[in-house]
């Protein structure tokens, strides 16, 4: 299981490529062998996955109904401008130019590692979400981490 976590600020050079930050590639299982899909990610950012997550990822969708309409779609726009990236002998990558004007990315970008996945925003947005934080961050984690949560309530009740 691949498990990433941190925030890397990178620079691409003229040809549209970024270095793999050491302290990112070293968190890769050795499977990875530095082989990944990138495609659209939500709120206009990439999402890098290495090859064996994209796998399991893209076993998961494959097994959608294609009879329905809105499966159809999510289809059509999960996989659109998806692309296999691989890492040069400099542990470079390049990006596919209608994916870096997709997220708005010109000259530096950040990584932002969690879980499985790596979305690579442009500075500029990422420092926009960040900045915008909710006002009450404790609501939002209630809402979100409580849910999942009370499905152990009862067992703590128990004793």
């Amino acid at each position: 299981m691949t498990n990433v976590i941190g925030e890397f600020e990178c620079k691409i050079d003229v040809k549209g490529r970024f270095m793999l930050p050491a302290g990112l590639k070293k968190q890769l299982p050795p499977e990875v062998q530095g082989r990944f899909v990138i495609n659209r990610g939500f709120e206009n950012c990439l999402t890098l996955y290495p090859q064996n997550v994209w796998k399991v990822i893209s076993d998961e969708i494959n097994q959608l109904n294609l009879y329905n309409k809105k499966n159809r779609d999510f289809v059509r726009y999960f996989y659109r401008g998806a692309s296999e990236m691989v890492l040069d002998s400099a542990s470079r990558m390049l990006l596919p130019k209608q994916l870096m004007e997709y997220a708005g990315i010109k000259k530096d970008l950040v990584l932002f590692a969690y879980s499985d996945r790596i979305e690579i925003w442009s500075k500029e947005s990422y420092k926009s979400l960040i900045t915008n934080e909710p006002e009450d961050f404790s609501v939002l984690a209630e809402e979100v981490m409580g849910r999942k949560n009370s499905n152990n309530d009862n067992s703590d009740n128990s004793e």
